[in-house]
């Protein structure tokens, strides 16, 4: 069993996805399709009709069924075939489809394709009723969800990639910072904390310059949480989730949640926000070479600025993470 596949991932945004309506994806190389019936209720099946491998996604949903575009089988919410067109005479043996785990959370939708005890990584910031929620995305990037995460937790590119916004070229240090394991009720993983930055504009609603006090958490392979809150925050607090949806080894989706303090800034400028710092990060990280994370960290130089990386590179190796990685060949 790959660990991967016993982990809840998203797929996509939940308003994107109405009722009586399905989409495609890839999932862990796994071709999937999502769909609602009339009533909301999510199902995740694989996208293969049985009959002659057709992608359902192209299909269409019909009287709460999903029907298949060549020769329009049509399935139950069960993933049993429930009609034939081709035959009057009753149906054949029962032709039952792969069916997967679906879930609706934060906003998003979510797909499990192994049945285990696993939850959806939590983001109880979410849940705080005096914080405006922000969806951004969906970003579409050639590399594998490690190396999107990796660079989430990166403090020492913000005065190069981010000049001017996260970061000044005349503040390039990283000071010293505190990692260590986590158990609670904001989940299981690893955390960094007292990670410091002078930033000139942390985010949408601020356009002075100030010091920003960073906390990152890793509680999922290809999740990871962060708050910040500026020196001269006037009660301004703001956590990013950022979920990647490992498409393939060396292909993922990516969306940013926010919890945010409403100062009027509104959605939209939100957004474009997020859009212009993700397409400052895009191309970086589609540069980098092997487009999979190496976990032995012999296999790439590291400085003290690093540790929460490196840590991240030992948590997915103790995980027994293998999609989108190099695993270290030491026992």
């Amino acid at each position: 069993m790959d660990f991967e596949r016993t982990l809840w991932h998203p797929v996509a945004r939940a308003d994107a996805l109405p009722a009586a309506q399905l989409f495609g994806a890839v999932l862990l190389d796994a071709r999937i399709v999502v769909w609602r019936d009339s009533v909301g209720a999510l199902h995740a099946w694989e996208d293969r009709c049985p009959h002659r491998g057709t992608a359902l996604s192209l299909g269409c949903v019909r009287n709460d069924r999903l029907q298949c575009a060549y020769h329009g089988w049509q399935f139950d919410g069960d993933g049993k075939c429930a009609h034939i067109p081709a035959l009057n005479r009753g149906l054949p043996a029962a032709q039952i489809l792969q069916i997967y785990e679906a879930k609706e959370k934060y906003g998003m939708l979510w797909v499990r394709l192994q049945k285990s005890g696993s939850e959806i990584p939590p983001f109880p910031e979410f849940e705080n009723a005096a914080l405006m929620k922000v969806h951004c995305g969906v970003y579409e990037v050639a590399t594998s969800a490690p190396r999107i995460i990796e660079n989430f937790l990166d403090m020492a590119h913000f005065g190069f990639v981010h000049d001017g916004i996260l970061g000044d070229t005349d503040h390039t240090e990283v000071p010293d910072y505190a990692v260590s394991n986590f158990n609670d009720a904001r989940g299981e993983g690893i955390l960094a904390t007292q990670c410091f930055a002078w930033q000139p504009r942390s985010n949408a609603t601020i356009a002075q310059g100030t010091m920003v006090e960073y906390t990152y958490r890793v509680c999922a392979p290809y999740t990871s949480i962060l708050t910040k809150i500026p020196a001269a925050q006037n009660g301004f607090a703001e956590a990013i989730a950022l979920f990647v949806q490992p498409v393939t080894h060396e292909t993922s989706r990516a969306w940013f949640v926010l919890a945010v303090t409403d100062t009027g800034a509104g959605d939209d400028n939100l957004q474009a926000f997020q859009d212009t710092i993700f397409a400052q990060d895009k191309p970086i990280i589609e540069s980098q070479s092997p487009k999979r994370l190496p976990l032995d960290l012999r296999a790439e130089a590291h400085c003290a600025a690093d540790k929460m990386s490196s840590a991240y590179r030992r948590y997915l190796q103790d995980q027994g993470v293998g999609f989108g990685v190099i695993p270290s060949q030491r026992s």
